[in-house]
C-alpha cells in the first residue's frame, strides 16, 4: 500500500480579513491535492496567523491573544472540514491552542472526507508553553485514526522527542506517525528531527514532520520560526540507507510531498536486517503518575 503524503513548510503570514485566511488556507491545500496527495499536514500552530486579525494590543499579549482566538475557532474547524470534504482528502490542521474546562490545550484537528474526525492533544509542554504562555498538558489519550487501508497517529512535536507515546501507537496498529512541530532555531528543529528519526528505527515505522518557517515579528508567541518538512524510515532493507526518504531546504515555503510504502515497513518488521519493532516492544513504557488510553477514530 503506497501513500502520497505532503508535509508543509508553513509561514506565519499576517491576513487583513478571514475571508483572506480562508483563500490562503484553500490555495496551499488545491496546490498538494493537484500533486495528487492524499494526506496533508501542517505544523504545530500554524493557526496562531490567525491572530493578525485583532488588534494589535491582543497581538502583542500571549494570554488575550489565545483567549481571543476561541471566537475563530468554529471557523478553523469549518474551514478545514468543508475542504477535505469538498477535496476528499485527509487534512491534519495546524494545531490550535483550545480552551476547554478552565485550561488550554495545543490540539491537532483531523478532516477526512467525511469532515472532521477527531484530535490529539499534545502531552509533553516546552519550557515556553509551560512557563511563559500557560500552555496545558493535555489529557493523556493517544489517538488512532484509522482507515480501510492504514493507520496513523500523531506527536506533537516535542512529544516526538520521547519514545513512550509513538511505541504505543504502533503497537496498537499504527503504520506511521505525523508529527506537526514549530521551533525557532536550529538546535529546536533538530530536536524534533532527530526524535522523529528515532522514532522511526524504534517501531521501524515512517515518520513525517512539518514545521513552521520564517519570521512574524508582530507575534510574540511565533515571532521567528525556523525548520523544514521531511519523512523518516527506518534504514533497513529496500528503504533509503540513512532512513531519509525525503527532506526539504530549510526555510523555505512548500510542500514536501513523497510516497510512502507500507509494504516495506510490513517486510522489515518480519524479515528486515534488525527486529528493532519486536525488541523495542519488550520495554513497557509508561508515565509514573498517569495511565495512557488508546483513543479510536475509525473512518
Amino acid at each position: 500500500m503506497k501513500i502520497r503524503i505532503a508535509s508543509a513548510q508553513y509561514p506565519i503570514s499576517f491576513f487583513e480579513s478571514i475571508d483572506n485566511w480562508k483563500k490562503h488556507v484553500k490555495s496551499w491545500i488545491s496546490e498538494a491535492v493537484i500533486q495528487q496527495s492524499e494526506i496533508l499536514l501542517f505544523p504545530e500552530y500554524g493557526s496562531m496567523e490567525l491572530v493578525s486579525l485583532f488588534d494589535t494590543d491582543i497581538q502583542q499579549n500571549i494570554q488575550r491573544q489565545v483567549e481571543k482566538l476561541q471566537t475563530l475557532l468554529p471557523s478553523f474547524i469549518e474551514t478545514f472540514e468543508k475542504l477535505a470534504i469538498e477535496y476528499q482528502i485527509i487534512i491534519i490542521a495546524p494545531s490550535f491552542p483550545v480552551a476547554e474546562n478552565g485550561k488550554i490545550y495545543n490540539r491537532s484537528f483531523v478532516f477526512s472526507k467525511n469532515g472532521m474526525i477527531g484530535f490529539q492533544d499534545k502531552f509533553f509542554m516546552t519550557r515556553f508553553e509551560n512557563e511563559i504562555w500557560r500552555i496545558d498538558s493535555g489529557k493523556k489519550n493517544l489517538a488512532l485514526f484509522k482507515t480501510e487501508n492504514f493507520t496513523f497517529g500523531i506527536q506533537i512535536c516535542y512529544d516526538i522527542e520521547f519514545a513512550i507515546g509513538a511505541q504505543k501507537l504502533n503497537q496498537a496498529g499504527a503504520d506511521f506517525i505525523l508529527v506537526p512541530s514549530c521551533t525557532e532555531t536550529i538546535r529546536g528543529a533538530s530536536r524534533v528531527h532527530i526524535g522523529s528519526r528515532a522514532r522511526a528505527m524504534e517501531n521501524q515505522c515512517y515518520t513525517i514532520v512539518s514545521q513552521t518557517i520564517g519570521n512574524a515579528e508582530w507575534s510574540p508567541a511565533v515571532d521567528i520560526n525556523y525548520g523544514f518538512a521531511a519523512i523518516y524510515s527506518s534504514p533497513d532493507e529496500n528503504l533509503p540507507e540513512e532512513g531519509i526518504v525525503a527532506q526539504g531546504k530549510s526555510n523555505e515555503i512548500r510542500w514536501l510531498i513523497d510516497e510512502i510504502d507500507l509494504a516495506k515497513n510490513a517486510h522489515i518488521r518480519k524479515k528486515g536486517q534488525v527486529f528493532n519493532f519486536k525488541d523495542h516492544s519488550k520495554m513497557a513504557l509508561e508515565l509514573k503518575n498517569e495511565s495512557i488510553e488508546i483513543k479510536l477514530y475509525q473512518f
